[in-house]
């Protein structure tokens, strides 16, 4: 194909990130406001233009809709080593090697560097928690006065940190990920199993639930996912069952974990069920951290479970039997805990539940029946093993039938916007798009209750919504975001991102709507027009 005319841009001085120096976006954009009206054109029945490309279109192996459709679904958002890999190896070996965890973890050097250095990931999570109660210990003994006032916020000062190291974390992850389908199942789980950031020690505990407790078990069996989650400090904070003991019985973890982590609502279980699972669930809670040493007789000593924090202590449980779904657990400690996991897991309930869950997420909001039970079929035949019913979906004709109607939820929206905007150049400052997501409303851990945020299209695409996402839009378009700029710096970070580029003339301008082409076409700028694209339905859904 013919290289067409670039248009003519306001400013036609173009910023490639490592290729040209970054224009002056205070001069460009500066202050300058989008008008009212023009906003308005811009919701979701925003229309873009096409502009011509700067180098050849032609690629050396061609993609088809279906095949962009499906690497839309695949990972958060297309970018130049998405789109490559797929065509080196195939939509087959692709998911084969995501599925597989053949694809390596490993984050560019720079993007690995910020994460190492946050405090919540170099120091194990026992001296995070001893550090928090040694301070807190030591500001109870001081008299009262500004001194005091002064510890306790340095005390919250640093628990914040923590808790936007792990926010941080998550989210370069997403953005920069090699096994992008993996890295949308860490966020879908860490939503699923949902925990609160600003209760209680969560904030310390956070980068220890995504990093050890979420992320090696998001492609695993479903069972040792729910176990990990189980036995981690911050679920059983969260969900209080580090009070649960014998005679004083909490049953918000029993319940919880049978509505909104495995069975869901209306799947047979009873109140009775609940009660009898929370018994089931005494004892389990956290090892103390006081440094004081734990006695147990000799009777009991044996039946102590721990790993890492994770206590089972046998003193707090109630031994009776139980009676649980229909089957008589008989009172033996922990292996208690097990079995009630066992049989909650095998219940053709919760391969219905995962299985239709999953497919709201990543194909409708409404998936066909036949795909839901396919997928159920897929989850009790293989024990719940996520890999083999994320594969039963991804070779569906469902997964792209349903072509640009699944409306990205925020953190879907962002981060998709950062890979094609910057297209694999490493960021160095995270915290903008921690503030982005907190002003669409997805605070990363910011759920105050269990169910996770909704992943359904109507509860993102207000007109209140789309105005947030276009001013997110711009401040990605225009580069005037500080994504560049290091934290506590006033340097001016790089300029704004060239985005007709070889991967939107393969992968994006082919499919785009007539309104959008539409709306391009009156782009007087080239941060105009990125913004234009970037807010355009065609990229605000998926």
């Amino acid at each position: 194909m013919t290289a067409r005319q670039a248009p003519a841009f306001r400013y036609h001085s173009i910023a490639l990130f490592g290729a040209a120096t970054p224009i002056d976006v205070s001069r460009t954009h500066g202050t300058r406001r989008m008008r009212p009206t023009a906003f308005a054109a811009l919701s979701l029945s925003i229309s873009l233009l096409i502009a011509a490309p700067l180098v050849e279109a032609s690629a050396p192996t061609s993609l088809s809709q279906d095949d962009v459709t499906w690497l839309r679904r695949d990972s958060f958002g297309l970018d130049t080593a998405t789109v490559t890999q797929y065509r080196a190896l195939g939509r087959k070996a692709v998911l084969e090697k995501q599925l597989d965890n053949r694809i390596s973890d490993t984050l560019p050097a720079p993007i690995a560097a910020q994460i190492a250095s946050y405090e919540s990931f170099y120091t194990p999570l026992e001296p995070l928690l001893v550090s928090i109660q040694q301070q807190q210990q030591q500001i109870k003994t001081m008299p009262d006065g500004p001194d005091k006032v002064a510890a306790n916020k340095a005390l919250q000062t640093r628990a914040n940190k923590l808790g936007q190291e792990a926010q941080q974390a998550e989210i370069l992850h997403a953005i920069y990920g090699p096994n992008q389908l993996k890295e949308q199942l860490v966020w879908f789980w860490l939503n699923h199993f949902s925990v609160y950031a600003g209760k209680g020690r969560i904030r310390w505990e956070l980068a220890d639930y995504e990093q050890n407790i979420i992320r090696p078990h998001a492609l695993g069996k479903f069972r040792d996912l729910v176990m990990a989650t189980l036995e981690s400090p911050a679920m059983l904070e969260f969900l209080d069952n580090a009070q649960n003991a014998k005679g004083h019985v909490n049953e918000n973890y029993a319940r919880e974990l049978m509505e909104l982590h495995t069975l869901g609502v209306n799947s047979g279980y009873t109140q009775q069920d609940v009660q009898q699972l929370a018994l089931i669930l005494t004892g389990v809670g956290i090892a103390p951290i006081n440094g004081k040493p734990e006695t147990f007789g000799p009777n009991m000593a044996p039946l102590v479970v721990k790993n890492g924090l994770f206590e089972f202590n046998p003193q707090r449980h109630d031994f009776s039997d139980k009676v649980l779904l229909g089957k008589t657990i008989k009172g033996s400690g922990f292996d208690e805990v097990k079995q009630a996991v066992d049989l909650i897991v095998r219940q053709p309930a919760c391969a219905q539940f995962i299985s239709r869950k999953l497919a709201e997420y990543f194909v409708s909001d409404n998936p066909s029946p036949a795909l839901v039970a396919k997928m159920a079929h897929t989850f009790r035949r293989t024990d719940g093993d996520i890999a083999q019913v994320m594969r039963v979906m991804f070779e569906s004709h469902d997964l792209v039938a349903n072509a640009g109607k699944k409306f990205k939820d925020p953190m879907q929206f962002v981060v998709s916007s950062v890979r094609l905007a910057y297209d694999g150049t490493p960021i160095v400052n995270a915290q903008p798009l921690i503030g982005w997501l907190n002003q669409l409303d997805q605070p990363l851990f910011g759920r105050i209750t269990p169910d996770g945020w909704p992943l359904d299209n109507e509860s993102w695409s207000s007109s209140g919504q789309m105005a947030k996402r276009f001013d997110i839009a711009r401040a990605i378009g225009t580069g005037n975001n500080q994504l560049f700029t290091p934290a506590g710096s006033t340097t001016r970070g790089a300029g704004f991102p060239m985005l007709t580029t070889r991967l939107y003339y393969d992968a994006i301008e082919p499919n785009l709507s007539a309104a959008t082409r539409g709306a391009l076409a009156k782009a007087t700028s080239q941060q105009e027009w990125n913004t234009f694209l970037l807010s355009s339905p065609d990229l605000n859904y998926r």
